[in-house]
């Protein structure tokens, strides 16, 4: 399982522990039900921090939103969308987002360049589950 084609994005250590205990049957793995949005992806001067996979949470979370739904690109591919509303996170700068799931364990999280959030403006975030 990987999250996306980027150095920038991690699978966390829970989620993989989720997987491999769901695959022998002893859990079901809990399902993919919303992102988490945050600020603390960079570096005060700018720089991308590249997140860990022993990371439990976003490094200066936010905001949590239930996913707007997803899609199989192809049949090794889920494609998590959520939208941040006008009025959400306005004036915020977002460099960081993640997965979480029905327990509310973040299962991967990526860092970015900060994206500016505008009061009258949509934002949509996809993130690629990608085995």
């Amino acid at each position: 399982m990987s999250t996306e084609k980027s150095k920038n994005v991690v699978v966390t250590k829970k989620a993989r522990e989720n997987l491999v205990k769901a695959r022998a049957g002893a859990i079901t793995l809990p399902k993919i039900i919303g992102m988490v949005f945050g600020e603390g992806g960079v570096s005060s001067s700018g720089t991308v921090i590249a997140p860990t996979e022993s990371q439990s949470k976003l490094n200066k979370e936010l905001f949590r939103k239930a996913i707007d739904g997803y899609t199989f690109p192809n049949d090794t591919t889920c494609r998590y969308e959520c939208t941040l509303a006008e009025s959400e996170l306005a004036g915020k700068e977002i460099s960081e987002i993640g997965l979480y799931d029905t327990n509310g364990d973040i299962v991967c999280i990526k860092t970015f360049t900060r994206k500016g959030k505008d009061d009258d403006v949509e934002q949509t975030y996809v993130l690629d589950d990608i085995f």
